[in-house]
Order: structure tokens, then sequence, then C-alpha cells
């Protein structure tokens, strides 16, 4: 069984047992959280498909890591001007463990 969840701003294709990294959650460590975006649901029974979100269908996970991603370099440069500014970002992120999705 699959379901597609809306977290972020951004959606993600779940399984049971799938490690997914996501924008930060305010959870802590080892905290159980509950997905209730859900979008869409397949699996052996067929798929369904909701409009927008499917009801009373939610994905259960546990928050397993909390971090920043590597660093992004911005550079900005304009030719003959001696103009240069360079500045980094981290996107801090927090990685989940689906442990079920339910209807």
């Amino acid at each position: 069984m699959y379901a597609i969840i809306r977290t972020g701003g951004k959606q993600y294709r779940v399984s049971e047992g799938e490690t997914i990294y996501v924008e930060r959650l305010s959870a802590p460590l080892g905290e159980k959280v509950t997905l209730g975006e859900v979008l869409l649901v397949g699996g052996d029974k067929g798929t369904q498909v909701g409009s927008p979100l499917i009801a009373k269908a939610q994905v259960a996970a546990t928050v397993v890591d909390v971090g920043r991603e590597h660093k992004v370099r911005v550079f900005k440069y304009k030719k003959r001007k001696h103009y240069r500014r360079t500045k980094g970002h981290r996107q801090d992120y927090t990685a989940l463990r689906i442990d079920s999705i339910s209807l």
C-alpha cells in the first residue's frame, strides 16, 4: 500500500517502512507524528483519489532524525562591474519513518 501526502508545501509518495526527508517539523526526536493531508491511497484493492484530500485518511510516522542539509552556495555577479556576492543556505529537515497508512 502506498500514499501520496502533502507536508511543507511538497508532495511525497510514501509506503510503510520507508524513510523520507521533509522540511523541518516542530517534533522532537522519537515522537510519533500524524500526517493528515493524504491526497491519494493506492494498493492491491485499487486506488482512492481525494478531492483534494481523502477524509479520515492518515499516515503515522516516527521522527528518526533532525538535522540540516549540506550547504548550498549562492553566487551573484555582474560582468565588468566588479559586483560579486556570495551567500550560503542550509535547509533544516526532519527524517520520518512511515509506520502505517490508514483509511
